[in-house]
């Protein structure tokens, strides 16, 4: 089911989501939450490369792989 959510911003965004929304012919709403999800898609993961390094690290895979047994185990240290 549909949330509802009310969002303060000053005129200036406004008039620009407003703006963008109407040149892609959808709400503002609309507009709002589908900008919304492809950032946080965007920023959420690491790209291609990214993953590629990291894979390729067989240090940080090491530990990695020993925090997470630590972790199902409820054991280990956590870091601030």
């Amino acid at each position: 089911m549909a949330k509802t959510v009310t969002l303060r911003i000053d005129n200036a965004v406004y008039k620009f989501f407003t703006e963008r929304a109407q040149a892609e012919r959808r709400s503002l709403s609309n507009y709002i939450e589908i900008s919304a999800m492809e950032h946080a898609k965007e920023t959420a993961f690491a790209d291609g490369n990214e993953m590629a390094e990291i894979r390729g690290n067989k240090a940080l895979i090491k530990s990695l792989k020993i925090g997470s047994s630590q972790a199902a185990k409820m054991k280990g240290r956590f870091v601030e």
